[in-house]
């Protein structure tokens, strides 16, 4: 079998930031998905289920209510790794282009206050794994240490 792309990154070199993973087309349309790694692979410790499954939820919700990305997000999703997050959106975009709107997103989830959208058993599968205030810090910190001061090495994956 055919080794898939993500798996030729070296992720001992793979520093936290927000790379494009591939393009793809779907007819006339490209479709560009990022890795939005929050955590350093191999060197820090992953995310618990609970954080990421808020995060998940706070940023499908955000960006599906979003001004400019609503019709443009295609999917918002964990990495079974739990390093963290894909971003499928429409357009052939790159890692700068989506910078604002990353930027915006994990601002509202380190602020977020109330109820999670979609946290009951009516909404979600396994509602009741959820940790707001560990997503609200992870957040942060991904602001404070990554977007607010992001350069070119967390922006292209590594060699």
């Amino acid at each position: 079998m055919e080794q898939i792309a993500s798996f030729t990154i070296n992720h001992l070199k793979l520093l936290p930031g927000i790379y494009v993973s591939r393009k793809d087309k779907a007819g006339a349309e490209t479709i560009t998905t990022f890795d939005i790694r929050m955590t350093r692979p191999n060197y820090e410790p992953v995310m618990n289920t609970a954080e990421v499954h808020t995060i998940e939820h706070l940023a499908a919700t955000f960006l599906r209510n979003h001004k400019d990305y609503a019709e443009k997000t295609v999917y918002f999703g964990p990495m079974g790794c739990r390093t963290g997050f894909y971003v499928i959106f429409t357009g052939d975009l790159s890692s700068r282009d989506i910078l604002p709107v990353m930027t915006e997103m994990f601002t509202f989830i380190r602020d977020f206050e109330g109820d999670v959208p979609g946290a009951s058993a009516i909404e979600c599968g396994n509602y009741l794994d959820m940790n707001l205030p560990m997503a609200k810090y992870l957040a942060g910190k991904f602001l404070d240490e990554v977007l607010n001061q992001i350069d070119d090495s967390r922006l292209t994956y590594p060699s």
